[in-house]
């Protein structure tokens, strides 16, 4: 059972880029010695504070990040959740992770995917359209710069001819891959194409992923992949002391964090996919902090967490949970680095017993 904790390496309003960088170093230190399996890291752009987009955050570069963090750990796996593939090279974006995969000696996790809004794209003048195919085109190419010799491709957005990429991943044929997995229909495109996923809440309830798991299993088995799909769900949890405290502490940054995220989906309300982000908005208008603590999140003593943990592993059949441990970001870093400890000391040994 592999158990993570999500780095967004959040920039605090009032804070500096440096203490940004301070507090994600120390998470990473805390899952180092805490029991966790490894962390994953956020990509985020053009995220400031006090704007109304993204959650403002330092991590523009999760690969430069995660060489740091892989130099700073011995234990810990170091992965991205996720590189948004179409706004980079896929030739360059190979050479840096194969690079970083032999500086942590194998101990990378490559989580890939495209991005749910359409703001980073047009900071990188990449039209938001395209980026499905560009998704699968690029990790077409990807795939050929780790495990061949060299390679030629040509596609319709890359043409590459007797290309040998030096180096070569530590771990063969490269590290392990998983891809986001937000939407409906994005479930089914991973089964088809074979890949291990991140199933994410994003505006979701829990109750929404166990069907969308079911479309990913199905599109896995008729595409005729070995197994039944390998699925890490990445979900909100605080843990304190006591309810009361697991409860009030995060309360503020959480509601905080789903209004950023109805404001986010008005704003690209006009984009190729408009309707289904107008729904999205519309179901978080009216959401109380009640809601959220019913369908959304896992907050709780660490009895009440590893219980509820416990049942979904076991009804969902995970093979991972990724723990998100600053929702909203404006959680003091003090209570998120002693809810990342109570978790790894007190709820992580118990999930690590369950047989999905």
């Amino acid at each position: 059972m592999h158990i993570g904790l999500m780095m967004d390496c959040d920039y605090r309003e009032g804070g500096s880029q440096h203490a940004a960088f301070d507090e994600a170093f120390a998470m990473a230190e805390a899952a180092e010695t805490g029991g966790f399996s490894g962390v994953w890291l956020a990509e985020r752009h053009f995220a400031p504070p006090g704007g109304t987009g993204p959650i403002p955050s330092v991590a523009s570069c999760p690969i430069v990040l995660a060489t740091a963090i892989a130099a700073r750990t011995t234990q810990l796996r170091v992965g991205t959740a996720v590189l948004v593939l179409p706004l980079g090279h896929p030739v360059r974006m190979a050479e840096e992770v194969a690079t970083l995969d032999n500086i942590s000696r194998g101990r990378f996790d490559l989580g890939i995917g495209r991005s749910s809004f359409p703001r980073s794209y047009e900071g990188y003048d990449v039209p938001y359209a395209e980026s499905r195919d560009r998704f699968e085109e690029f990790l077409q190419v990807m795939r050929l710069a780790f495990t061949e010799e060299r390679f030629s491709y040509a596609g319709k957005y890359y043409t590459f001819r007797d290309v040998c990429m030096i180096p070569k991943p530590y771990q063969r044929p490269h590290p392990p891959l998983r891809a986001a997995a937000t939407t409906r229909e994005t479930f089914g495109t991973m089964g088809r194409l074979g890949l291990p996923i991140f199933a994410s809440l994003g505006t979701a309830l829990l109750s929404d992923i166990a069907p969308a798991l079911q479309d990913y299993r199905a599109a896995w088995q008729e595409a005729g992949h070995a197994g039944g799909g390998d699925v890490v769900l990445r979900l909100p949890v605080y843990v304190a002391a006591t309810m009361e405290k697991a409860r009030s502490e995060p309360e503020a940054s959480t509601m905080h964090h789903y209004n950023r995220l109805r404001q986010a989906f008005l704003r690209s309300a006009g984009s190729a996919e408009g309707e289904a982000r107008a729904t999205r908005a519309e179901r978080l208008t009216t959401l109380t902090y009640e809601d959220v603590l019913r369908e959304r999140v896992m907050y709780g003593t660490p009895d009440h967490v590893a219980d509820r943990l416990q049942a979904l592993i076991e009804s969902l059949g995970l093979s991972g949970l990724i723990m998100e441990g600053n929702t909203g970001g404006r959680v003091p870093p003090a209570c998120v680095l002693e809810s990342i400890r109570l978790f790894g000391k007190e709820v992580a040994p118990r999930l690590h017993t369950v047989a999905a």
